[in-house]
């Protein structure tokens, strides 16, 4: 590494971890800098994290139906109070997309991962005063498990056989079978900890938690409101006193909201006016790409979706292309009807996997092979959905035309729409913020019997499949497995998935943020109030 790497290196420790002065000027000076080592000490202090201030952020995907239960989180603005506020998990990915340990200093597992075994961090608080123990873990975690739980992360966990507390601080979970990933998934943003009750029961609904901020007031699909907990366990987070998310559904009320100062930072801006809002003062547009996904659901169940050959004529009329250009204006890539996105170690190849472009005959060949001359079908869409949601329908509907399929775009409110509209319709708009690991995305979207399985799919090999590939310890034979499955999907599923989409969020300059930012989700890996600070 080159001096001035280095030099750079050790001031990004200052600024983000807090590396001493002593420290910093023993390395400076070890690295030949002189005299310079005082100012670059100063230069590199002056960035890093402070203390205080109220963060005002301008959220979408809340409504009045939310609740407090972390099985419950449907979209990102619970995801952001809960999982980035409240609470935290076992097991946390970083901005580097490494795998950490959070409420968990520790994990490991015997030969064939089919037990886990994970030791408690200690010393660690709910905001009541309540110290942390393994039985939280244990109640938290079978929240999602079992016939009776209404959980949407029951789907990922299905594998789970048992769980168990082995003294104060250490918890065993026994596996049906191996998974070489299971600590990933403990990542997820539903499996928070929560206070035990002592009945096997958690208290979700006080919003109680270990997070870097507690909760003071919460009004459903309207504004929560946090404060710094005193008592955080993690040394150098949680910077604001404050923290407020107001529930902003539209794109330009958010933009306005940003503009007037009323708000700090926005998710989801509106791509085709992102560079506009980036050329404006104090305003700095930020976009990180990883797995989000934008993908058109279309329930197999129900007619005429449960003919394969539909489906394969609806995924043929989409212009990819016009849709990476009008859509999401760049900011992105094109998708192949295949879930497993770019981050991801095992995504087939295009030589593995052809790239499906537009074909509006070969779409009509298909719908011939279901005894069809033409179609007529509705897609339902709101910009919650995805942003241009509706704009994307009306694009759909054009290219679809010269197949003989008519596309009737059916606005759709936001409020409400991850409970009344998705997993409800036929044929809707839909959004992904992908998954770290292959096994995860299936399980949780696409085995049988996912809870948010939102196309109804089920296939027979690939389920087989799926069971193989989460204990299968081969990398190459893992590999081959998960290029099959996303083969199948792509051939006979019922998901349309025409874009990967970069997360654009605009901020004020009075905010600061790691150089890295995790692009596991939006917002910084969804951890931006634990993470960030005013400048």
């Amino acid at each position: 590494m080159k001096q001035d790497d280095e030099i750079k290196f050790l001031q990004r420790l200052v600024a983000e971890n807090g590396l001493s002065r002593r420290k910093f000027l023993t390395a400076a000076m070890a690295l030949g800098v002189g005299a310079m080592a005082p100012a670059l000490y100063s230069e590199a202090a002056r960035a890093a994290p402070k203390k205080g201030g109220r963060l005002r952020q301008g959220l979408t995907g809340g409504a009045t139906s939310d609740v407090l239960d972390p099985g419950q989180i449907l979209d990102s603005y619970m995801t952001n109070v809960q999982f980035g506020q409240l609470r935290n998990n076992l097991t946390e990915v970083a901005a580097s997309g490494e795998l950490v340990g959070e409420l968990a200093e520790s994990w490991e597992a015997n030969a064939n991962a089919t037990q886990w075994v994970f030791k408690i961090r200690k010393g660690v608080e709910f905001h009541n005063g309540k110290t942390l123990d393994s039985q939280d873990v244990v109640d938290s975690l079978n929240h999602h498990i079992g016939e009776k739980s209404t959980s949407a992360a029951a789907g990922i966990l299905t594998g789970v056989d048992n769980v168990k507390a082995d003294g104060a601080n250490t918890v065993v979970v026994s596996l049906k079978g191996g998974d070489a990933d299971f600590p990933f998934i403990l990542s997820d943003y539903h499996i928070l900890v929560c206070p035990s009750n002592g009945d096997g029961s958690i208290d979700w609904q006080s919003g109680i938690g270990t997070g870097g901020y507690s909760l003071v007031d919460h009004e459903a699909g309207i504004r929560t409101f946090t404060k710094r907990n005193p008592n955080y366990w993690k040394e150098g987070k949680a910077h604001f006193d404050e923290v407020e998310s107001l529930q902003l559904a539209d794109s330009s009320a958010r933009t306005t909201a940003l503009r007037t100062d009323t708000v700090d930072c926005i998710q989801k801006v509106e791509l085709k006016t992102a560079s506009r809002l980036a050329r404006l003062p104090g305003v700095k547009v930020v976009a990180t790409t990883g797995n989000k996904q934008i993908t058109l659901p279309m329930r197999t169940d129900m007619a005429p979706y449960d003919n394969n050959h539909v489906r394969m004529a609806l995924k043929l009329i989409i212009e990819r292309k016009e849709w990476l250009d009008k859509i999401a204006f760049g900011y992105g890539e094109i998708g192949n009807d295949n879930p497993i996105g770019p981050a991801n170690v095992y995504r087939a190849t295009t030589e593995e996997l052809p790239q499906r472009g537009y074909d509006p005959d070969k779409a009509k060949w298909h719908l011939k092979q279901a005894g069809m001359d033409s179609l007529s079908v509705e897609f339902f869409a709101a910009d919650t959905g995805f942003t241009g949601a509706l704009d994307a329908g009306q694009l759909m509907r054009e290219s679809a035309k010269p197949a003989g399929i008519n596309i009737d775009v059916m606005r759709q409110p936001n409020d409400g729409y991850w409970s009344d509209v998705w997993m409800k319709k036929p044929w809707c708009a839909c959004y992904w913020s992908g998954r770290p690991t292959e096994n995860w995305m299936f399980s949780q979207v696409y085995a049988a019997d996912a809870s948010w399985n939102d196309t109804y799919w089920k296939h027979e090999r690939f389920n087989k499949l799926l069971i193989q590939g989460r204990a299968e310890l081969n990398t190459e034979k893992r590999r081959e497995i998960y290029v099959e499955m996303q083969r199948i999907v792509n051939a006979e599923g019922g998901v349309a998935l025409p874009l990967f989409l970069s997360d654009v969020m605009a901020i004020n300059d009075k905010l600061g943020h790691p150089e890295q930012l995790g692009n596991n989700w939006e917002l910084d890996g969804m951890k931006n109030a634990e993470r960030w600070w005013f400048v």
